[in-house]
């Protein structure tokens, strides 16, 4: 599944992007470079640890600047998909497990207003420290007044109940065991839990077997999926996977190289709750494919006539009126059929 479509950027997300500018000052792109290189292969899950992946400042600032605006988008786009779900709730308490710099948690404050008591837990000291800084340029009361303490994450972790706990692009760095540990006490302490990885095959997996680890524990799945039954995705055949466009920083064009100004991130999520939601009727897991007078849609969803939840397909025609239209503009990963508010 992919989402592509960016949503408009935010007060937020440009206070963000203030807050990062400069963070390399003193920082030579040999450092940066070296730097992100190994995050690069920690994020595609190629080093799974039980020790901190931000080491010292430099790293910190690496990751801030290159990966700070794409976490936020990607973990942005997920909480929607809980907030799509359940429109009357607001989280009043947060805490944002192996949360580094805060991505996050400047992601929750751009998805819900109101007061808001945040805790970010990590590992790296060096992290917890810039993360604090960054909060503090914000104007948000919620940011500014977040706590920021260390602990480690993995097996015996110990969380504060809360209304919403998430766990971004961290499972992938924790060893089976913790990563088990972590979703279990996610699961324990929060009334909604978000979980975000990289949308490649091995992160899918890691959210896949999440997400069966929470509905055990008695969550309801919010989203992406339509259902709480088990995914119909063949393992190794596909994966289900979201993206959102992120602008390059200056760091990003340096490293990559190229002179496109904005490149998609990939991301698999999966949103779970303790209270009522409204997940999608069906999700659209392909491009949609738009033909003279049709438009083809993969979807997931229950099986028409059965209660197992699959893979379906649909067409529709130009004698659909005005689904046809809603179909012609339809993005790879939303809600099919549109609900009355979109």
């Amino acid at each position: 599944m992919n989402h592509s479509v960016p949503a408009p950027a935010s007060t937020t997300a440009q206070t963000l992007r203030a807050a990062l500018a400069g963070l390399l000052d003193g920082l030579s792109q040999k450092q940066a470079t070296a730097a992100v290189d190994r995050l690069i292969a920690n994020y595609r899950g190629q080093i799974p640890t039980n020790t901190p992946v931000l080491r010292d400042r430099s790293d910190v600032a690496a990751y801030a600047a290159y990966r700070m605006p794409a976490t936020f988008e990607a973990v942005r786009s997920a909480l929607h998909g809980l907030a799509d779900a359940a429109p009357e709730w607001t989280p009043g308490t947060h805490v944002d497990v192996g949360g580094g710099t805060g991505s996050a948690t400047w992601a929750v404050d751009s998805v819900w207003d109101g007061p808001r008591a945040t805790t970010v837990l990590d590992w790296a000291d060096p992290a917890l420290v810039l993360g604090k800084e960054l909060a503090a340029a914000s104007s948000s009361p919620a940011l500014r007044a977040a706590e920021w303490h260390k602990a480690v994450i993995g097996t015996g972790l110990e969380l504060p109940d809360a209304d919403l706990v998430t766990v971004s692009y961290v499972l992938g760095e924790l060893t089976p065991e913790a990563r088990r540990s972590v979703v279990a006490e996610a699961a324990r302490a929060g009334q909604a839990v978000v979980l975000v990885e990289p949308g490649t095959p091995e992160g899918y997996l890691r959210i896949r077997e999440a997400r069966e680890q929470l509905i055990e524990a008695g969550l309801k799945v919010a989203a992406p999926c339509p259902h709480d039954g088990t995914c119909p995705i063949q393992v190794g055949q596909d994966w289900c996977h979201f993206s959102t466009r992120v602008s390059r920083s200056s760091l990003h064009r340096q490293v990559k190289g190229g002179s496109l100004a904005y490149e998609d991130e990939k991301f698999s999520y999966v949103a779970a709750t303790r209270f009522p939601v409204r997940p999608a009727t069906a999700r659209i897991t392909r491009r949609p494919q738009i033909r003279k007078g049709l438009v083809q849609l993969e979807l997931c969803g229950p099986v028409v006539g059965d209660e197992t939840p699959g893979l379906t397909r649909a067409i529709v025609t130009k004698r659909h009126g005005d689904l046809y239209k809603a179909a012609r503009d339809i993005d790879w990963g939303q809600e099919w059929p549109p609900s009355e508010e979109d």
